[in-house]
């Protein structure tokens, strides 16, 4: 990506929705169209994998399927998989925030429905196309995996794997050979979820590459402990015998936390890895190039070196730096992929190494401006951005930019405001207009900042296990008038491809 851009950061889930959770039918495309009249030829979204506890995206239950909860079900009417009926009676969800417990239960329902319909209606053109998508050699290993995982955690009443009896637990050959018999029809079911995700997430990247808009996906870098992969790999994880993790990731103490973070994510083997050729790493790039165009990679630091603690601590203050495969990683993905379509987080606390390994690689680095004003030389500060870099405003890890800034103390308000010019009433737009200004080739704006909002449509508070991942946006908030200034600055700040307004696609 040569060319300077700008996008917006937006999980789907935060679109308008009336089935309680934002998704990837005809609100994401009318996105779309909004995001394109506002100049904006990026849509960076957060991971799309099925989320575990608390819903968060970056505690996926696998790193190669999708969310069911982002299917929609207006999608499934126009594939004649759904009546009116199906939903006619569900709740009256909040317009402004997410309620995935409920949602999750509509849509089972409306998903069987669907599934039954498939079956039993005549539908021979969809019914091949699932079928093909069965046989499909790229992800039958993975979809094999995934189905069967999901339907034995059903019968297991959605335990975690870990609980399972014990020669479930273990993968016996005999146990899951006779699983997979008895349980033939929940697997299918499984599939046929994943079928109806791929089919319309298929559609949405189509319609936003007509639209001139490039999808930025997110993967991060370790699967839950309660995953597919971990069950189905547990050699290339630090596990015991009894399944659970002998050590786990996290971070050590910094800006978030005075504690650090204790993830619950098991830790790679990496030494297996190796031994293997890193293909496990090379099938999941390959499966996220299906998500996005290009990808941030979350928490590229542990590639260098990765923060581990023994499992039983209850803080991650007692971990220890552990070295990570470096460049070998890398190298193996790119003789099997080609040139690496990601993006570096290379946030918090970042050593000489990090960098070396980012620039060796050629890959674009992150700067974010509400870091930028914490001393008087900050790496974040625009003055120190490179072309080779992706400039934020906030990411989801932060505050809202207005919610960042009236809880700064008065020195770094001073600050913020001297660098962007402006008073406290403009001070979003204000600190917008210099991301957008900056030397990095893309720009990316929360769309809770495109908006001014506050403190209460924050997205994630690190550390914290409940009350995230859940605002919404209100389909009142796409105006004309936020478009129309938003387009400006991108032609202003030389953000507008030429072919953008032409809606070809860009590459």
């Amino acid at each position: 990506m040569n060319e300077r851009r700008s996008g917006l950061l937006l999980h789907p889930t935060s679109l308008p929705s009336r089935c309680g959770v934002g998704d990837i039918g005809p609100e994401a495309e009318r996105f779309l169209d909004w995001a394109a009249s506002a100049g904006q030829t990026v849509w960076q979204v957060l991971p799309l994998g099925p989320p575990g506890f608390h819903g968060s995206p970056y505690d996926n239950q696998s790193s190669f399927a999708g969310n069911p909860l982002l299917i929609s079900p207006d999608r499934l009417r126009e594939d004649d998989l759904l009546d009116e009926a199906a939903t006619r009676e569900a709740p009256v969800f909040p317009a402004d925030r997410c309620d995935f417990e409920a949602t999750a239960r509509l849509k089972r329902e409306v998903f069987r429905r669907a599934h039954r319909r498939l079956r039993d209606a005549a539908r021979p053109a969809l019914r091949e196309e699932f079928e093909a998508f069965r046989r499909n050699e790229e992800q039958r290993a993975w979809l094999h995996e995934w189905s069967l995982f999901s339907a034995l955690k059903e019968r297991f009443q959605m335990a975690a794997w870990t609980e399972w009896d014990r020669p479930w637990r273990i993968r016996e050959t005999k146990t899951l050979d006779e699983a997979r018999k008895a349980l033939s029809a929940e697997i299918e079911y499984h599939e046929f979820v994943q079928f109806l995700f791929f089919r319309q997430w298929g559609r949405l990247r189509q319609a936003a590459a007509r639209r001139g808009v490039l999808i930025m996906g997110d993967v991060p870098i370790y699967p839950a402990l309660d995953s597919a992969e971990v069950w189905a790999s547990p050699q290339l994880f630090s596990l015991g015998s009894d399944g659970l993790p002998t050590c786990g990731a996290g971070v050590p103490p910094d800006y978030f936390s005075p504690t650090g973070q204790l993830w619950g994510n098991p830790t790679y083997r990496w030494d297996r890895h190796e031994e293997e050729g890193f293909s496990w790493w090379i099938a999941r790039v390959r499966a996220s190039l299906r998500f996005a165009d290009f990808f941030r990679i979350d928490h590229f630091r542990g590639f260098v070196d990765y923060w581990e603690v023994p499992a039983g601590e209850t803080t991650a203050i007692g971990g220890q730096w552990r070295p990570g495969p470096g460049e070998r990683l890398f190298r193996a993905i790119r003789e099997a992929l080609g040139d690496l379509p990601l993006v570096a987080e290379d946030l918090g606390e970042i050593t000489e190494p990090v960098r070396q390994l980012r620039d060796a690689l050629g890959l674009p680095g992150m700067s974010v401006l509400q870091f930028a004003f914490s001393s008087e030389d900050s790496e974040h500060l625009p003055s120190r951005h490179t072309a080779n870099a992706v400039v934020y405003t906030g990411t989801h890890d932060n505050d809202t930019t207005r919610g960042w800034f009236e809880n700064l103390p008065a020195e770094r308000k001073e600050r913020a405001l001297r660098a962007s010019g402006g008073g406290e009433g403009t001070v979003v737009w204000d600190l917008m207009q210099l991301a957008a200004a900056s030397p990095a080739r893309l720009a990316i704006f929360p769309l809770q900042d495109v908006f001014d909002l506050g403190s209460e449509a924050r997205m994630n508070t690190p550390g914290r296990a409940d009350g995230n991942w859940s605002w919404r946006a209100r389909a009142e908030m796409f105006t004309p008038e936020r478009a129309a200034s938003l387009r400006a600055l991108a032609e202003e700040t030389g953000r507008l491809p030429a072919r953008a307004a032409t809606g070809a696609p860009l590459r």
